[in-house]
């Protein structure tokens, strides 16, 4: 079986809007703001949980964050991500109408995937994996031999998108096909490489 995996953030979902809101939460300016976001993400969409990244966040921010703030962050942090991106919706719609194996692999907190798995587009995927529930990260080999394991499927059953070139050479490097995400034309032009 060949299977499609997409990334999810900048891919199937627009980038986050959240950043305005959450600098403001801290009374900072997204400039001063948002290099501790990211400093911070990757133990987050490791396996850490909400409160200990915002309170590594709030830290470095010098402001303290208790159970309450994260829980109202994260929240705020969560719906950022939600917005998808409207022609890759119809795309995945479409695959999944035609029968197309779906999956999805995402650097995304615990937090995260649960919420996408509640969403009723999460249904098109068959295979649905987050970073925070893993414990390792694209573009780590480990993370991609999980998904294959998962899948049931060798590497070169499997086309992988993502809008980080790192990640798709990670992919690459275990055997997989991976292309750059640029859009859906660049997608539609991956299924027709990959059908040669």
């Amino acid at each position: 079986m060949n299977w499609l995996v997409f990334d999810y953030g900048d891919v199937i979902s627009e980038h986050t809007d959240a950043l305005p809101t959450l600098a403001k939460a801290f009374d900072l300016d997204v400039a001063d703001f948002e290099p501790h976001y990211w400093a911070e993400r990757v133990r987050y969409d490791s396996g850490g949980s909400d409160l200990e990244y915002w309170q590594n966040v709030g830290r470095a921010l010098n402001v303290p964050v208790d159970k309450a703030f994260a829980d109202e962050l994260t929240r705020i942090d969560v719906e950022g991500w939600t917005h998808l991106e409207p022609d890759v919706l119809e795309l995945l719609e479409g695959l999944h109408e035609a029968g197309a194996a779906l999956a999805l692999l995402s650097n995304a907190s615990s937090t995260f995937g649960r919420w996408v798995r509640e969403q009723e587009w999460a249904k098109m995927f068959r295979v649905k994996l987050f970073s925070g529930d893993l414990g390792c990260m694209k573009p780590d080999a480990k993370i991609y031999r999980i998904l294959l394991a998962e899948l049931g499927a060798e590497p070169g059953d499997c086309l992988f998108f993502d809008d980080r070139q790192s990640n798709v050479d990670g992919a690459r490097a275990v055997g997989m096909r991976a292309e750059r995400w640029v859009g859906v034309t660049t997608a539609k032009s991956g299924f027709g490489s990959s059908e040669e």
